[in-house]
């Protein structure tokens, strides 16, 4: 009795190990294939990060987190995080005066069509443009992050479905030798039962 429900737990672990080797071979998978598309994607916008001047001319925390990547070519979610909060940001900042995309559309579109038409206007118009660029490939590289952080967790995920699946093989397995075990005493124990006199 004892043997049968030592296999069936050990079987039941065994089968649960071989769920956590398949989840941890997709989730292997989907961090390989996350990785090497944000690594392509980027790599397609064949953009470097800032250095020299570039890098010099930013206020000094944006300084401290662009300067590992400087001079390298922008291929990872966290260069692509970092170029977009601290270098693209700051011009956007900069140049409306730290007002966002939203206000000054809204300054804009409430001109009449005499003011937008006037140098004021026409220069307005240029900053809301700056400023909707800015904001799309904000977005754009964001994106890119949040997919490569995705990846990393996919990744993180797996090295802890093979340790499932490595702990759980190795329990179902002594499970299954103490079950061996177990059925030999029971099979000792019912033998010598078996030779005991009966009584009357």
């Amino acid at each position: 009795m004892r043997s049968s429900f030592d296999k069936l737990i050990s079987w039941t672990g065994l089968l649960l190990a071989l769920m956590l080797l398949v989840a941890g071979g997709l989730l292997t998978w989907a961090y390989v294939f996350v990785d090497n598309e944000v690594e392509k994607q980027l790599g397609i916008q064949d953009i470097t990060m800032p250095e020299g001047p570039a890098l010099e001319s930013l206020p000094k925390q944006d300084q401290a987190a662009l300067e590992q990547y400087a001079g390298s070519p922008m291929d990872s979610g966290a260069e692509a995080k970092a170029y977009a909060d601290h270098y693209i940001l700051v011009h956007m900042n900069a140049a409306s005066g730290g007002r966002t995309y939203q206000q000054v559309s809204g300054a804009y579109q409430a001109m009449s069509d005499a003011q937008q038409a006037s140098p004021a206007g026409q220069q307005l118009a240029g900053l809301r443009e700056t400023l909707f660029q800015g904001n799309t490939l904000r977005g754009l590289l964001l994106y890119g992050y949040a997919f490569a952080t995705m990846g990393t967790l996919a990744g993180i995920a797996a090295i802890g479905a093979y340790l499932g699946s490595l702990i759980l093989l190795v329990l179902g397995l002594l499970g299954l030798r103490h079950a061996g075990r177990a059925a030999t005493q029971e099979e000792a124990t019912a033998a010598r039962l078996a030779t005991l006199p009966t009584t009357a």
